[in-house]
């Protein structure tokens, strides 16, 4: 296997273009060519299945695609030949479509646990508006947000809790509050604290870790004896957790809950669901005050609700959730056997569910090290994997998974050298990766 890094220089003139025009240089931060090592964050040119092709003409077995999106491959025949049907008919109408009925039937059957849904194009404007209609229903102005999970919405609500603030007033800053996941003696506290302040809990139902026996169940008795609502993210667990979605795993249904991500395959759809008697607050048969729930003018695009049906037949069709957790399982099994190998199994770290795997990079003192992920995503990309997770789709193979597995050892080995000499600098090639979420640029 070729261990040269990769020629890049139609990516580093595509990542100049970019930045001249676009702030960030990409439309999501989680994609900045910051998250790369340096002269290494390619510029892609097409996909197919579990590989990407940069404008260079290098090809990568892919980890992550689109951020979780993309769980059953690119270019999946199923999904992009219910979008194509779709397209010579029109995507837009000054009334709804049809297909917005058969979406909203075949979403609700997908997840029994819905009495209703409505569309929307991204994550964040579903988890606002969840979070809207629980300050109408109940009345209270604060919000509380699980500390320990990443990331909910673009929205001041939100980002007002971030390093990246900027932007944000205090007063809104101040109606969000936090509360740390698994710990229902701490958020009993906070709603006690807060007594009847507190319109929502809203957090992931799990993330690299699984949610403590109890604890979810616990988390519902909380919200029902405190009067808020209980708002479930399954952006991430939604599809590859269940295709019923988190909830339905660990037999606890929240009051709304918000899906997107693997919905599409890529294409732009997300979904808010939840209880008939909340949900109707922002419809038109009900006799109180109205909510403005979500409104917007390409949220039900008919070729997207048409790749959101189409996946979530072959979810059901197929057993791709079973799929994803087989293939995460192999993959976990061997990086950590080829990192054990090279003595830094205590430092490459493979977290999370088999279908949401993250790796962990620590330094010689088993510290998080931004350096250290320099080094090992570098040996990554010499040979051919883009893997800024080791989430996997559904596209990988046996083979890709065994590939991933010898350059992850190839990695292990510099990265081995590195821990011997207590300093990555020599390998990294440059400045270290950034954390997406930080004050200063």
């Amino acid at each position: 296997m070729n261990a040269e890094e990769p020629s890049l220089p139609r990516s580093r003139q595509a990542n100049e273009r970019l930045h001249a025009m676009v702030p960030g240089g990409a439309h999501t931060y989680a994609k900045g060519d910051d998250q790369y090592p340096e002269n290494l964050a390619p510029v892609i040119s097409r996909g197919s299945g579990a590989h990407v092709w940069d404008v260079d003409g290098n090809r990568y077995i892919e980890y992550g695609s689109g951020l979780r999106s993309v769980s059953l491959g690119h270019a999946h025949p199923r999904v992009t030949e219910a979008v194509r049907r779709e397209l010579d008919r029109g995507s837009n109408f000054v009334r709804p479509s049809i297909v917005e009925v058969e979406a909203a039937e075949r979403f609700l059957a997908t997840v029994p646990t819905a009495e209703m849904v409505k569309f929307a194009k991204n994550g964040s404007d579903a988890t606002t508006a969840a979070v809207r209609l629980a300050r109408a229903v109940t009345g209270r102005p604060r919000v509380a947000v699980c500390a320990d999970h990443p990331f909910f919405s673009v929205d001041d609500w939100f980002i007002g809790t971030t390093p990246m603030s900027a932007g944000v007033p205090a007063a809104t800053d101040e109606l969000t509050v936090t509360f740390p996941y698994g710990d229902l003696a701490a958020t009993e506290e906070l709603l006690t604290r807060y007594r009847d302040e507190v319109a929502c809990l809203i957090l992931e139902p799990a993330t690299h870790t699984e949610p403590p026996p109890g604890y979810l169940t616990g988390l519902r008795e909380l919200a029902d004896r405190h009067g808020c609502v209980l708002v479930f993210d399954e952006m991430i667990t939604g599809f590859r957790w269940s295709e019923a979605g988190a909830q339905s795993l660990y037999g606890v249904v929240p009051d709304l809950s918000t899906f997107g991500k693997a919905l599409g395959n890529g294409f732009a759809v997300a979904a808010l669901a939840g209880r008939r008697e909340l949900m109707e607050r922002g419809g038109l048969r009900h006799p109180g005050e109205r909510v403005f729930l979500l409104s917007t003018t390409h949220g039900a695009e008919t070729h997207a609700l048409a790749a959101a049906m189409a996946v979530q037949a072959t979810y059901v069709e197929e057993g791709v959730t079973a799929r994803l957790h087989a293939l995460g399982e192999r993959l976990a099994a061997g990086v950590r056997e080829a990192a054990a190998g090279m003595g830094v199994g205590e430092h490459v770290v493979v977290r999370g569910r088999a279908s949401n795997l993250v790796f962990a990079t620590l330094d010689e003192d088993r510290q998080p090290s931004q350096r250290y992920r320099t080094l090992f995503l570098r040996r990554l990309l010499a040979g051919g994997v883009l893997a800024p997770s080791f989430v996997v789709s559904g596209a990988l193979s046996d083979a890709d998974i065994d590939q991933t597995v010898d350059v992850v050892a190839q990695a292990c080995a510099v990265y081995r050298k590195a821990l011997d000499a207590a300093d990555p600098t020599p390998w990294m090639g440059g400045r270290a990766v950034k954390p997406v979420f930080r004050r200063l640029a």
